[in-house]
């Protein structure tokens, strides 16, 4: 018999909560680790909900669209951000000192490892994938993106808690004070949120998981790589 689909909801986002607090404060070493479990235990909560794979994102039929999709947003991102690196008034976006210190080695292992599997695997998965289906399947699309893009702005408090002291860009805008760092964390909360809607959206336009994987591998990976080579290469 399946679980009930507000059941599998609220487990779904217990296990958020617990992995949240694992990567960003208990067991940071192990965040790859503890997002490919997770990852499976969500699934499996999809599953026992008696969703398909189909409404997550995950079936075959749509893997071609996915790609599509896919190789087209990472495009995009990468001209986007070429074009901020060259340009002086944005190019300071990609100051910041989490990247500063790496060394090729480190940026090798975020751009295939950590940001694919130990991030954008967990956050589609559990975000766009199977909330999003969870929700969608018994109050429509309009409540899944809302409940799915709001619980990813929530997601992001814990780590952009720090944003304005890392990145001078945003200490200019924000300053370095406890205030800024309250304004600053709720500004990147309301733009993750927002980035969320966008996400699923893209899921459901494509049919596939595949499209906002790459739009978010993209943001995030391509983001890495641009600001190791203007901080090493100014």
């Amino acid at each position: 018999m399946p679980v009930a689909s507000h059941v599998a909801v609220a487990a779904v986002v217990i296990v958020l909560t617990l992995v949240n607090v694992l990567n960003n404060r208990l067991l940071p070493a192990a965040y790859v680790l503890t997002s490919i479990v997770a990852t499976a235990v969500l699934l499996v909560l999809l599953r026992s909900a008696g969703v398909g794979w189909d409404q997550a994102g995950l079936g075959r039929d749509a893997v071609r669209r996915g790609v599509t999709w896919g190789l087209l947003l990472v495009v995009v991102v990468a001209v986007c951000y070429l074009v901020c690196a060259l340009l002086p008034a944005t190019r300071d976006l990609f100051l910041d000192r989490r990247v500063g210190s790496a060394d090729p080695g480190r940026l090798a292992f975020e751009v295939l490892v950590r940001i694919p599997v130990g991030t954008v695997l967990l956050e589609e998965v559990a975000f766009r994938g199977v909330l999003y289906a969870l929700v969608r399947s018994e109050h429509g699309v309009a409540w899944a993106t809302v409940v799915s893009s709001g619980l990813f702005g929530l997601w992001h408090v814990v780590p952009a808690s720090g944003i304005s002291t890392v990145n001078p860009f945003f200490t200019r805008i924000f300053g370095a004070g406890p205030l800024g760092a309250v304004i600053a964390t709720a500004v990147a909360v309301a733009a993750m949120a927002l980035a969320g809607a966008v996400l699923c959206e893209l899921q459901r336009r494509s049919g596939s998981l595949l499209a906002p994987a790459a739009l978010h591998w993209a943001a995030n990976g391509l983001g890495f790589i641009t600001a190791y080579l203007v901080i090493n290469f100014r």
